[in-house]
């Protein structure tokens, strides 16, 4: 692909902030590096994968509040972790973390493993384990 044909089909799917570096080739026949705002058919297959990340998560959260599930669950949802990644993050047997899915076993966790699942999911131990968090949010939709 030529420079000038990288595509530009800025969609907010990378809001402003964000550009993808894609490879091109320039007037003198060399690969060069090439800011993009997206591609419309990337754009689309990215929005719909993000909408079943979400419904997913919505069910989680559903199962959470409905005391099926702990919050545990939720967050890997979100995150798009299974079991098998969230043990190779934090160390923690998959055995153990599917007991963790439990409510009545989560609410037992000790400070170290809450802290082990929180720095895997880029939060704080107390906005994971604040269950008022993800009713807010079903709240906002």
């Amino acid at each position: 692909m030529k420079k000038q044909e990288v595509p530009q089909d800025n969609e907010g799917m990378l809001e402003d902030k964000f550009r993808e570096l894609c490879y091109a080739v320039n007037g003198d026949g060399k690969y060069v590096t090439v800011h993009s705002t997206g591609w419309s058919p990337k754009n689309a297959a990215l929005r719909q994968a993000w909408e079943e990340v979400l419904a997913k998560a919505d069910k989680a959260r559903q199962a959470v509040l409905a005391g099926e599930k702990s919050v545990l669950v939720y967050y890997m949802e979100l995150s798009i972790m299974d079991v098998r990644l969230l043990s190779k993050y934090t160390g923690i047997p998959g055995r153990k973390i599917k007991r963790h899915m439990k409510p009545a076993v989560f609410e037992k966790l000790d400070r170290e493993t809450l802290e082990l699942y929180a720095d895997a999911f880029r939060i704080s131990v107390d906005e994971m384990t604040d269950i008022s968090r993800i009713e807010k949010k079903h709240e906002e939709e």
